[in-house]
């Protein structure tokens, strides 16, 4: 536990003093209120224009509700957080190896398996206090920008504030289960790697050719943790969400879907920290 503890403290003092954990923390919610910005200037006077000829449809109040453009930006934010998770993830162990910094915490007896434990905690950490930015600062920038409310059509409300709640809440936890997975496999790719580079240009690779051929696996990717996380070719559940909280009823649920999207990441984090842990003890370091 000592080991651990020395370990932990070397990938604290790295998080506050390093680019990269800012980077991490701030760079998915600075990205996101961009987003908002140029969306609500471009919609500025289109609007205007629009309610100057005639009344608002109902597809355009749908389209300006917040919570619509609040679930567009988690997808955004979760999309760039996955993919700098993995890139760090990939980057930390392989560094501190060409770095011999890896080395002189052997030195100080801090155990191999002590080293994976410490970083996958780091990032953990990272990627939890990132959503956490992510969340509240997305929530505040779509109510600063647009309005609230249930989806209404000619008096009748068709879906409320609280089913649309729901449905984010669910859209959001499905969303970030197959992170843990994502860091994982970015350290097994770590320890894998020759280099830093290496394992960096691997890691993103894989994830992202994973994204570009999901659509050709047919039902068969649904077994690969990295279709439920939201993604530049977007097939998460939150994506579904998006256009559920805009009252559009041809949204199809597949409920064998969201069980594999609880479920399917689990096995692959599990794999992916075991492989991580025994090969780190066959590294020459």
């Amino acid at each position: 536990m000592n080991g651990l503890r020395i370990a932990l403290k070397c990938e604290a003092f790295v998080a506050l003093h390093t680019f990269s954990g800012k980077l991490i923390l701030l760079a998915p919610t600075i990205v996101v209120t961009l987003q908002f910005l140029l969306l609500r200037l471009t919609e500025a006077g289109q609007s205007a224009r629009d309610n100057l000829l005639s009344n608002p449809s109902f597809d355009e109040v749908v389209a300006n509700n917040a919570y619509g453009y609040y679930v567009d930006g988690l997808s955004t934010g979760l999309t760039m957080l996955g993919l700098l998770l993995v890139a760090q993830a990939a980057y930390s162990f392989s560094f501190d190896r060409d770095t011999q910094a890896a080395r002189h915490l052997l030195v100080r007896r801090v155990s191999r398996p002590s080293l994976i434990i410490a970083k996958l905690l780091h990032l953990h950490v990272l990627g939890a206090l990132s959503c956490l930015f992510l969340i509240v600062l997305a929530y505040l920038m779509s109510g600063l920008f647009w309005e609230f409310g249930a989806i209404v059509e000619d008096g009748f409300e068709l879906i409320s504030e609280e089913e649309i709640r729901n449905e984010i809440t669910t859209g959001l936890r499905l969303a970030l289960i197959p992170l843990p997975a994502a860091i994982a496999f970015g350290v097994f790719i770590s320890v894998c790697a020759q280099s830093a580079t290496q394992a960096v240009t691997t890691a993103l690779g894989i994830t992202l050719a994973i994204d570009i051929f999901k659509t050709m696996l047919g039902d068969f990717a649904y077994y690969i943790y990295a279709s439920f996380q939201p993604s530049l070719i977007d097939q998460s559940y939150l994506q579904d969400v998006s256009r559920l909280v805009r009252g559009y009823s041809d949204v199809l649920i597949d409920e064998r879907v969201m069980l594999l999207n609880n479920w399917v990441p689990l096995p692959a984090l599990l794999i992916f920290i075991a492989g991580a842990l025994w090969l780190v003890r066959q590294k020459k370091m």
